[in-house]
């Protein structure tokens, strides 16, 4: 039995709407298609959907039956005119029962301003391409062991969205691809909230997981963008990389017990990154990373772990067992990060036969007053340079050609954020000859000598700081 309740909108409200998902629509009121009010009228009109359709659903709870999903097969839009299937208002359609959405080879799909409390998973699979999933609330059922939405299509785009609310086993949004080995390519998530997941257990909560261990060696594309991480305690890793060849930049991970974690794969850049008032920051594992520009500070944890391994690397042809194993790091670029006022500033691992190789740690700035600022285990081949280092905790083991003992001279702006004065010593401080960056955290583009740090000194207020929950989520810009 259909439970269905609806609220009407007025076709103004609905052409308002249906502008949000950033679609085509003419200035006219007269002109917004009229709202769908029953399942049975959406299932019909996305039957008979071509390229450029825009269907829009009437205000309700809707519960969808098992037997009779939403089923968008064989559709096909196109860049310019996607198929768009949008809520009347914002959240104003909210859908409930085992299933929604079900895709099958169709592309340039867009769902938009969805309400999605099913208790199985959206599912976006490999035959499809272009799906794009933007300004819904995911609040799926509480399910042990259920992950909510997993993207398996190329070119897809999950933004604007808030996913919340979970208290078991399970991930909020994962990654993966067709058969056991390959990822959907040039996946971009960007602006979506990530809240309130609780799992106390310790492994299998995170919010994003961009592979799984399989998939390491396979190259992915994905981009991961400003998204705000609140109270995401699910799991150590808050965004777990396990493929390789991917863009992690611009997140904010605030009062959170997961971190960034490169578990698997190579070639992965992170950058710009604020991680503050948690526990966990950066973890890496795996060969030709860098690491740029990322602000860690307050963590109750370790602020950045350069990982051992239990294989030197991970080939082509291994066991799914064997892939499971710690990849150790080779070849990383560790540069123009700021490290302030953390449990654990940078420190490496001792508990894996394979040491990290050929690792660059250079124009960073670790400021702390507790323990070791560098506290490595093995290392091979490590060049350390310009590193500049504050505060009561003592030196460890970092070169002492690499690095200055002098205060920073930061100032704590309103953002919380700790910034070079204007007579700060980090100001053109910076030893790499080719820097690897234009801009620093904030958008401040990076002078001929770089700043030592996250942060270039700029005289006007910075262009960017941490993300609130303003800059992202359902009713963002």
């Amino acid at each position: 039995m259909q439970r269905r309740t609806f609220l009407m909108a007025s076709a103004a409200g609905a052409t308002l709407a249906v502008a949000a998902t950033g679609g085509l629509v003419t200035a006219s009121a007269t002109t917004a298609p009229a709202a769908v009010r029953s399942l049975e009228e959406l299932q019909a009109a996305i039957d008979r959907a071509r390229p450029g359709a825009r269907i829009v659903v009437a205000d309700g709870t809707y519960t969808v039956p098992s037997d009779r999903p939403i089923t968008i097969r064989n559709k096909q839009g196109t860049e310019r005119a996607p198929i768009t299937v949008v809520a009347a208002s914002r959240g104003g359609v909210v859908l409930e029962g085992e299933q929604s959405f079900v895709l099958d080879a169709s592309s340039h799909i867009t769902l938009s301003g969805f309400s999605f409390r099913q208790s199985s998973t959206l599912d976006i699979p490999p035959n499809c391409s272009h799906i794009r999933l933007t300004r819904n609330d995911f609040q799926l059922a509480d399910i042990e062991g259920l992950h909510w939405v997993m993207v398996r299509a190329d070119d897809s785009k999950v933004d604007h969205n808030h996913f919340h609310g979970k208290s078991t086993l399970g991930i909020y949004l994962g990654i993966e691809g067709a058969g056991t080995e390959e990822m959907a390519q040039r996946v971009h998530v960007f602006r979506n909230y990530f809240s309130d997941h609780t799992f106390a257990g310790s492994n299998g909560g995170e919010p994003i997981r961009l592979g799984v261990s399989p998939r390491a060696l396979s190259s992915a594309h994905a981009v991961v963008e400003y998204n705000l991480f609140e109270r995401a305690n699910g799991d150590p890793e808050a965004i777990s990389v396990k493929s390789s060849d991917n863009v992690i930049r611009h997140n904010t991970i605030r009062n959170s017990l997961g971190g960034i974690v490169l578990r698997h794969g190579n070639r992965n850049r992170v950058e710009g990154n604020y991680l503050v008032a948690g526990t966990e920051g950066v973890r890496i594992y795996g060969n030709d990373h860098v690491i740029v520009n990322n602000h860690l500070a307050g963590l109750s944890g370790r602020a950045m772990v350069i990982g051992s391994g239990s294989e030197r690397d991970h080939l082509p042809g291994e066991s799914p067992d064997d892939r499971r194993g710690n990849d150790a790091p080779d070849r990383v670029l560790i540069a123009y990060n700021t490290l302030v006022n953390n449990k654990g500033t940078l420190s490496g691992e001792s508990q894996r036969p394979h040491e990290p190789r050929d690792v660059t740690v250079a124009d960073n700035l670790l400021v702390g007053d507790t323990g070791e600022l560098v506290a490595m285990a093995n290392t091979v081949r490590f060049t350390w340079s310009g590193n500049i280092l504050w505060g009561a905790g003592t030196d460890g083991n970092i070169p002492a050609d690499g690095r200055t003992r002098v205060d920073p001279k930061l100032v704590t702006g309103a953002d919380g954020i700790a910034r070079p004065a204007a007579d700060s010593p980090v100001i053109d401080a910076g030893t790499l000859r080719r820097p690897p960056v234009t801009h620093d955290i904030d958008g401040e583009r990076r002078g001929r000598h770089a700043d030592v740090g996250a942060d270039e000194y700029a005289h006007r207020p910075p262009r960017r700081g941490p993300l609130t929950t303003a800059d992202v989520g359902p009713d963002a810009r």
